[in-house]
């Protein structure tokens, strides 16, 4: 008895399947938009992203984003998902132990009086019975450990769901925000831009009363002006859903929040250092989540070859069972102990099936991860490159604003000494509101770049302290 005690021990240990190695992803020495070389990226998760929201230095934005954790629910609903993970763990580690079941009985039952012989024959019998059983798996090939193995990987996949989520949520917050703050300016310089059409109507009318404009010149100021009343407010109509969207990210009704508007707007933009540590890549919540995945369904592997083995089952029950008052005494104890072994020797092929099923579906998680993995390093080219080109746009931009100001400026001026039409004043004006809005739509799109670039590497990074963080 010994001996085959032993026996099972060491069989305890054996596990059938494939041990789990992570498969090499198609990834790249360097990022060619950043020209800085980066190693291997690996998905480390667990590592802490910070507050990578404060580095635009807006309490406002600040307080919005921290408030997600708190009453988002898109949120609570991936948290009680990760939950649920968490929870199918334990419930894979509790087949590690055997169940211990408390039973008890109690039969009343009359025997019928023409019973040949007998001593019961016609009585009413009280049969009481308690006792106590289990009936535990003995996991000799590792079936038992490999889908706990499975449930531990997938509950890490789903701690890396939430964290993108998370991720994903604090980042379109933050790009409604920027885009809510750019309409503000916008609407500011439109403002600007109905006074000053205003008075180029007045001053139009002035010069037709003393017959020195046309009638032409009045209806083309005028259209001018109602056309950009126009642009403002529809500039109104997007701020307000722009608003209502960051409410309900917040957690809040749209009627609850009221964000005052700045008619400014000094955006901080962080600089992106030389070469970003590749730390912040193997932090990317996506990649680490779906090389998880891999993980849980290599260990399915395991546990569908395990069903090819038999199934060893210890059975052990132990109680007292009688009749009336003389059951709760020794001659009425009873107790089994014993092994039960089953092996299936036929079954249509269901278990070559069920294998063949686990290493399908571990192979489509080994594409999903590359492919997750490509996607990742797209997103930080994409956004790099993005920025890089975006600063020199800026620039360019600057210089047309710049120019379309005195082109506006000396046009008026041959306008007011009668050498040329109000019409090419309302051309060079309507280049200047174009330009204007252009350069207001490129700091937009240079913040959205910025949030995007957090976002690809898996949250926000430490610039060195010997280099400047932000800049305007």
């Amino acid at each position: 008895m010994k001996k085959a005690l032993l026996l099972l021990l060491l069989l305890a240990g054996c596990m059938v399947g494939p041990d789990y190695q992570r498969p090499e992803a198609p990834t790249g020495e360097a990022f060619r938009e950043a020209g800085e070389q980066w190693k291997l990226a690996q998905p480390r998760d667990e590592v802490d992203r910070g507050k990578w929201w404060e580095i635009f230095n807006d309490p406002q934005l600040s307080g919005l984003i921290e408030r997600i954790d708190v009453s988002n629910q898109t949120l609570a609903a991936s948290a009680a998902q990760f939950r649920q993970a968490e929870a199918a763990l334990s419930v894979a580690r509790s087949a590690y132990f055997p169940p211990i079941d408390a039973n008890a009985g109690l039969t009343r039952s009359r025997s019928p009086v023409n019973v040949t012989g007998g001593s019961t024959a016609g009585r009413i019998i009280n049969q009481r019975s308690v006792g106590i059983s289990t009936n535990w798996e003995i996991d000799l090939w590792g079936r038992l450990r490999r889908l706990a193995e499975s449930a531990e990987a997938s509950a890490e996949a789903g701690a890396g769901d939430l964290a993108s989520a998370r991720l994903s949520l604090q980042a379109q917050l933050a790009t409604s925000y920027f885009q809510l703050r750019v309409l503000d300016v916008q609407r500011q310089l439109l403002d600007d831009t109905v006074d000053a059409f205003r008075k180029n109507l007045e001053l139009t009318n002035n010069r037709y009363a003393v017959g020195v404009a046309a009638k032409t010149d009045i209806v083309q100021a005028d259209a001018q002006l109602k056309s950009t009343m126009v642009q403002a407010v529809d500039v109104r109509v997007q701020r307000a859903q722009l608003e209502h969207a960051i409410a309900v990210l917040t957690g809040a009704p749209p009627s609850a929040l009221a964000i005052l508007r700045q008619p400014t707007y000094d955006a901080l933009l962080p600089v992106i250092p030389p070469g970003l540590p590749s730390a912040l890549l193997e932090r990317r919540p996506d990649v680490a989540a779906a090389e998880r995945r891999m993980a849980a369904a290599n260990a399915q592997i395991g546990a569908a070859k395990a069903a090819y083995f038999p199934t060893i089952t210890l059975g052990a029950s132990s109680g007292f069972r009688g009749i009336d008052s003389n059951w709760l005494t020794a001659p009425a104890h009873f107790w089994t102990l014993g092994p039960s072994l089953v092996m299936h020797l036929f079954d249509a092929g269901l278990r070559r099936a069920q294998t063949q099923q686990a290493i399908a579906a571990y192979d489509g998680t080994v594409a999903n991860y590359r492919a997750t993995t490509l996607q990742a390093l797209q997103d930080v080219e994409d956004n790099l490159a993005a920025l890089s080109i975006l600063e020199e746009e800026a620039k360019v931009e600057a210089e047309a604003v710049e120019a379309a100001r005195q082109s506006v400026q000396l046009t008026i001026n041959q306008y007011k000494a009668g050498t040329v039409s109000y019409l090419n004043v309302v051309t060079v004006q309507a280049q200047l509101l174009a330009e204007e809005r252009n350069a207001v739509n490129l700091l937009n799109r240079r913040l959205a770049a910025t949030v995007g670039l957090i976002r690809a590497i898996g949250g926000g990074w430490q610039a060195p302290a010997s280099e400047p963080k932000e800049s305007k």
